[in-house]
């Protein structure tokens, strides 16, 4: 069995999805279309999720379906070691990953991210400090690290 639901979170809808065993991605949604199948991988990940925005948890700790290349993977684990309420560079994250000089292809794993919030990708930033791209609504990404910072 595998399951959908949508979360109504302080940064809009998020798509929540599973295998039935694991999660398989977190997205940013518009709406609330589609078929929901609650299943105990949705139940679980929002509940940490709702836990996160009430400033209960800085960590998530969800079974998690990665499917990318070797690289994106490296850089997926990395965005886990970024603590909460920090950042880091795309060419920090490059150099975490192993390839130093992987900053752009850092930002096309960030970019492809399949796990909003859970995989903070949010926290990898530009090295003068701007933020940098992200792959759901950049006022997304501005809430994440205004809220973390607080």
């Amino acid at each position: 069995m595998s399951g959908r639901i949508i979360a109504d979170t302080p940064v809009g809808y998020l798509e929540i999805i599973s295998d039935g065993t694991a999660l398989t991605g977190v997205h940013s949604v518009r709406s609330i279309e589609g078929e929901i199948l609650k299943d105990e991988i949705t139940a679980e990940t929002e509940r940490q999720l709702m836990e996160y925005f009430d400033k209960k948890r800085r960590r998530f700790e969800l079974p998690l379906r990665l499917n990318g290349t070797d690289f994106q993977l490296r850089v997926w684990r990395t965005l886990t070691e970024i603590p909460y309420g920090e950042t880091r560079s795309y060419k920090e994250t490059a150099a975490a990953a192993g390839n130093l000089k992987a900053c752009s292809a850092v930002g096309n794993a960030v970019g492809k991210n399949p796990f909003l919030i859970v995989l903070p990708c949010h926290r990898v930033i530009a090295s003068d400090g701007t933020i940098g791209g992200f792959s759901a609504d950049i006022n997304i990404k501005k809430y994440l690290l205004e809220f973390e910072k607080n």
